[in-house]
């Protein structure tokens, strides 16, 4: 009986591992990039600050909910559009609103898709169109001079889709990715990942069609989205934006360092 041929046979091994992996990165990367956490309608919101409730029904599939941290009107300086991060929901991203409200401004935090009372397909196409309904919900009430974009994580991403095809005092940035397309290939380097991946997010060819200012903080121990990805947006800013390095933030504590309350006083101020 003839021998196989041993090559041949982890040849087959390699193709058969790697046709797996990346069929199901193709199928499972919505729950490898987003973990959100669903809350039931009609349960309150509890919050140590003065908030409000607000929804956006697009038809009966899609709904958008956003809390409105609210200061008073007399000291009242605009609004804070906050997209946040990958986590859970609304919940876990409330402390941070304290840094605008505590600077006069109220804050708007936008729930995505799946993510606490938001409901409606997750997708890269209603992530932006959520961005723009709840700029345009904005604009009702402020004029672009008082509008300021706000990303976190993969937050920023959104937030600088909705800055480069809208007016806005201001595009800040927290611990962003040159794209998402970038970001997954460095962790998943052996799969075609921009075949695979349905979030491309470009950040980069985004910034680079906002005519508002730009500030982008991003820490030197970011375990999630490494500074050389995050510094390869330089490229795309323009003259007068910053990007400001945080000698030992990490993914998760640049609020916990005084150059960043610092610079954020003065972009609020």
């Amino acid at each position: 009986m003839k021998k196989s041929n041993p090559l041949f046979r982890w040849i087959k091994i390699i193709v058969l591992v790697y046709s797996v992996l990346g069929i199901s990165f193709y199928y499972l990367q919505e729950k490898i990039i987003f973990h959100p956490i669903a809350l039931t309608d009609g349960i309150p919101f509890h919050f140590d600050q003065p908030f409000k409730e607000m929804n956006i029904d697009i038809d009966e599939a899609t709904h958008y909910n956003i809390i409105s941290f609210t200061v008073p009107d007399s000291i009242r300086k605009g609004v804070v559009l906050y997209f946040h991060g990958n986590r859970e929901n609304v919940n876990h991203y409330a402390k941070f609103a304290k840094n605008f409200t505590s600077n006069g401004w109220e804050v708007w935090m936008v729930d995505y898709p799946k993510f606490g009372k938001s409901t409606g397909e997750l997708s890269e196409s209603n992530l932006y169109e959520e961005a723009l309904q709840v700029y345009k919900l904005a604009r009702v009430q402020y004029p672009p001079s008082q509008i300021i974009i706000y990303g976190k994580s993969i937050g920023t991403g959104i937030a600088a889709q909705l800055a480069s095809i809208r007016d806005c005092r201001e595009l800040i940035l927290e611990t962003p990715y040159k794209s998402m397309i970038s970001l997954v290939r460095h962790y998943t380097w052996i799969l075609p990942v921009e075949t695979l991946l349905h979030f491309k997010l470009t950040t980069d060819q985004y910034l680079t069609k906002v005519t508002a200012p730009i500030t982008i903080f991003h820490g030197t121990k970011d375990g999630l989205i490494p500074l050389s990805n995050a510094e390869s947006l330089k490229s795309a800013l323009k003259n007068g934006d910053q990007f400001i390095i945080i000698e030992g933030g990490t993914h998760h504590n640049l609020n916990d360092f005084p150059q960043m309350q610092e610079k954020l006083k003065i972009l609020l101020n």
